[in-house]
């Protein structure tokens, strides 16, 4: 970890590689008037909307949208199975098992055809008083347990021991976008209005704390991060029941859950403030955490240590390098395969187009959680076997 001081402000950060656009960023960041203590950067920085990916904030009394992004709750999950990887014959992988999650579950802009059942989305929640939520509700019904886009992706990996493991990435699908836009419009509306000292142009407009739209944003992000679960485990309980129908007497442990786009009320250094993690995961000490790594590289389930210099923050994945235009613009498609075919995995590369989300756009995972030994330490690593993306 290294420190800067970026207008008189403590920046803490754990990579030597930070590209230009995000350190544009990360100085904007140093400007905030409630920006509490210092900002934590953590190795798989890269450049955001108005926020750097792989920042953590922390704020005295103000909630910024922005920093938290648009797929608000956003995370992994995992869960471990029974079943050696070594003992699914080929055909049953390819064919029943991928076709199968496949057809379960929508990809990329695909919704379910059908409302799933209302159990499956977040309960105990007052609708009523959730002004976009209200808006979407009937089409969120045929959102929850689909994938998305993007870098979101459902792959099956096996730990040292080659015992089969499911791991997903997604968020709150259109729910947390059209939420993250809504009340950015807000902010940067009333911030013109009190004449705040955050100029526009760095695309931070914040919610004050005891204002109705503060309190409104906060119930929606809460319903989002809820949702955004609920999305993942009902994908989980339907790759479970295609691998049940496959493997005769798999069992399942139970599923590792953390979100990485959010903001919490926490105490730091004494003090009561809101952390946006947008990017970033909860290291607290002995939570249970995953950084997942790009397209055919090697993914962790981890163990937070606490540290306070991170906020209690570690990476979320390996970070880009490269952005979309550029890896699909310069990257060599059958170099990308090449690599992922050589090791056996069945993967998701079908077009120069998905070069966007190839192992060459993204920043070399190993240097990343070496980066963050003193963050947390690895419980499981584990490899790709096959891989869906959105």
């Amino acid at each position: 970890m290294e420190v800067k001081m970026i207008n008189n402000r403590p920046v803490k950060i754990w990579t030597d590689n930070v590209e230009e656009s995000a350190m544009s960023q990360i100085e904007n960041l140093t400007t905030l008037p409630f920006l509490f203590h210092h900002l934590a950067i953590m190795p798989d920085v890269h450049a955001g909307m108005g926020m750097p990916i792989g920042g953590v904030l922390a704020c005295v009394d103000a909630v910024i949208p922005n920093a938290v992004g648009v797929d608000i709750g956003c995370g992994m999950c995992a869960v471990k199975t029974n079943w050696r990887v070594s003992d699914i014959p080929t055909e049953v992988l390819r064919k029943q098992i991928m076709r199968g999650i496949r057809k379960r579950i929508p990809l990329g802009m695909e919704h379910h055809k059908e409302a799933q059942d209302e159990k499956y989305l977040p309960a105990d929640h007052d609708i009523d008083a959730l002004e976009v939520v209200t808006r979407r509700i009937n089409s969120i019904t045929k959102e929850v347990g689909t994938l998305g886009g993007g870098n979101h992706f459902i792959e099956l990996q096996k730990d040292e021991d080659d015992i089969l493991w499911i791991m997903i990435h997604s968020g709150s699908r259109n729910l947390g976008k059209q939420v993250g836009d809504y009340y950015n419009k807000i902010a940067a509306t009333l911030n013109a209005q009190w004449h705040s000292v955050v100029p526009p142009d760095i695309r931070l407009p914040f919610l004050a704390r005891g204002s109705k739209e503060f309190d409104m944003y906060w119930k929606e992000m809460q319903y989002c991060i809820d949702f955004a679960l609920c999305n993942r485990r009902l994908m989980m309980e339907r790759i479970e029941e295609v691998l049940a129908d496959a493997l005769v007497g798999i069992e399942f442990e139970p599923m590792i859950n953390i979100a990485h786009n959010y903001a919490a009320w926490e105490n730091h250094f004494g003090k009561n403030v809101i952390v946006h993690r947008k990017g970033a995961t909860l290291a607290r000490e002995g939570v249970i955490g995953i950084i997942p790594g790009s397209q055919g590289t090697a993914s962790y389930i981890v163990e937070g240590l606490g540290n306070p210099d991170s906020f209690c923050s570690c990476s979320h994945g390996a970070g880009r390098v490269l952005s979309r235009t550029a890896a699909i613009k310069t990257l060599d498609m059958a170099a990308e395969v090449a690599q992922l075919e050589a090791k056996g995995i069945v993967h998701a590369i079908r077009s120069q187009e998905d070069m966007q989300e190839a192992s060459g756009a993204y920043k070399d995972i190993e240097t990343v959680i070496a980066n963050e030994s003193d963050l947390v330490k690895v419980k499981t690593r584990l490899l790709p076997v096959a891989v869906i993306k959105g």
